[in-house]
């Protein structure tokens, strides 16, 4: 029987445990972390993933409630391949699509599915995906199912499967060194100083967002300072491990998702709430309001597209501005459009009736300038467009140095809000470069054998950003290739 050890146990990982064990092979998974923090990112996610689809026949299959009502009135529209390489494209600037993501791409309804037929379910994403209007629930971002339970329950979901096929998991318990004989990965050196044996060893243990040196040595001076949202446990090792076997790097190692998030959170999403709360740190409705820096400026498009296609991204805007922070502006018309997290009980944010009152509360701004901002952009608004959060609807500006694309409405409606926020790392897309069968490749382009990488670990995925949901489609799509590889399927 083939032996096949894994580093890591979030949702790449345990992908590549299911696929493993389906083809027959005894798995083993080593994870870092004691139990409440296994799962890598994963559980810090909201649980959503993005996938190629034609339409409800895609889509029913794979709901955990096929009851629910509002199923009946629920316009899911539909997410094609060719719409998901051009959304792709859009964060690649200017390269071509990669062999990694022609893979994503075409592999994510078959992932999906797979995942289902082990009793991996999801839920519509009503609150963050959805709208209602003429009292129908109407989808708009091409994002449509998340993992019931979020990005814990995906968790546990897939553990149940891995478990029930008789994998077995270890936790406390790092993968610290790789042992190769001859040139091949014959097994693994724990951080106990135990060498385990194995016919295949997958690295499924991230990336480098949680090291500080790293992130400011691959992505930027002051990158240290940036709040990591996810688990603190994503130094680099597999990085670093494959290297030292010569693995080539592969990839955009500048490039991190970025996302928004409260100025005032705890590294790590905050270790001492509940895994499933830890996303309530983000702050992702900029779109229906508009964003200030220090010098009291507005620095990017607010709504250039929808917030899918810019949260990844507006993090990093946000990190690259005075002070690495900035002010999320909002008045009572979007108050109750405002997700979740914005309402959070641990949510930090200043309120008054009027601009004039609310501008001096917000710590750190030039309050002069930002006055002149705010009155400049409410002056700028289209007036005779409607307001319609399900589509880009043109809503937008005039006159302004930069414009805000869609949603814009003025702020003159109190009480007024102001959420302070900064960049938030989630993950980063450098990584190694692998083949067909998830075979990690030296820097000649040729199979380390026995080595093997999913999730984080492979590059060439990502560059400039990503449409959400993606990256646990990815590590789904590549967990598998790994798991039939490293099983010799």
């Amino acid at each position: 029987m083939t032996q096949v050890i894994i580093a890591g146990s979030g949702n790449a990982a345990l992908s590549a445990g299911i696929a493993a064990l389906e083809k027959g092979a005894q798995v083993l998974m080593l994870e870092k972390a004691e139990e409440p923090l296994a799962g890598g990112n994963t559980k810090y996610t909201a649980g959503a993933m993005r996938f190629a689809y034609d339409g409800d026949a895609d889509i029913l299959p794979l709901v955990q409630n096929p009851d629910d009502p509002r199923l009946k009135v629920t316009d899911f529209g539909s997410y094609t391949q060719e719409k998901f390489a051009s959304d792709l494209l859009g964060f690649n600037d200017g390269r071509p699509l990669t062999v990694e993501q022609q893979t994503l791409i075409k592999e994510s309804n078959g992932a999906m599915q797979w995942l289902a037929s082990h009793d991996v379910k999801f839920e519509p994403i009503y609150t963050r995906q959805s709208f209602e209007k003429d009292g129908r629930h109407v989808f708009w971002g091409g994002l449509t199912l998340a993992s019931e339970g979020e990005g814990v329950g995906l968790f546990e979901q897939e553990l149940a499967a891995f478990t029930a096929l008789g994998g077995c998991i270890r936790y406390g318990c790092a993968v610290a060194d790789l042992i190769s004989e001859d040139g091949k990965v014959t097994g693994v050196v724990t951080d106990q100083g135990e060498a385990l044996s194995a016919d295949a060893v997958i690295l499924a243990c991230g990336g480098f967002e949680a090291n500080p040196d790293l992130r400011q040595k691959h992505i930027g001076p002051d990158w240290d300072k940036a709040k990591v949202r996810g688990t603190p446990h994503n130094t680099g090792d597999g990085l670093a491990m494959a290297e030292k076997l010569g693995a080539q790097a592969y990839g955009f190692y500048g490039g991190c998702h970025a996302t928004p998030m409260d100025l005032k959170m705890a590294d790590y999403g905050n270790l001492d709430l509940p895994p499933g709360e830890r996303k309530n740190y983000r702050k992702i409705c900029y779109f229906l309001g508009v964003m200030l820096n220090a010098r009291g400026d507005r620095f990017v498009d607010e709504g250039i597209n929808f917030r899918n296609y810019t949260y990844a991204q507006f993090g990093r805007e946000i990190m690259a501005q005075p002070g690495h922070f900035a002010w999320q502006v909002f008045d009572a018309k979007v108050l109750d459009l405002l997700y979740g997290e914005y309402h959070f009980e641990d949510a930090h944010f200043v309120e008054a009736e009027s601009l004039e009152a609310l501008i001096p509360l917000m710590e750190g701004v030039n309050g002069a300038a930002a006055a002149r901002t705010l009155e400049g952009y409410n002056a700028a608004v289209m007036e005779e467009a409607a307001f319609d959060p399900t589509r880009l609807d043109g809503k937008g500006t005039r006159g302004l140095r930069l414009a805000k694309s869609n949603w814009a409405q003025k702020l003159d409606k109190g009480p007024f809000r102001a959420y302070p926020v900064t960049g938030g790392i989630t993950f980063t897309y450098g990584g190694v470069k692998i083949d067909a069968r998830g075979a990690v490749l030296d820097r000649q382009d040729a199979p380390i054998a026995g080595l093997y990488a999913c999730g984080e670990m492979v590059g060439g995925v990502f560059f400039n950003g990503y449409p959400g949901g993606s990256g646990l489609t990815s590590g789904v799509v590549f967990g598998r290739r790994a798991g039939y590889g490293a099983a010799g399927g």
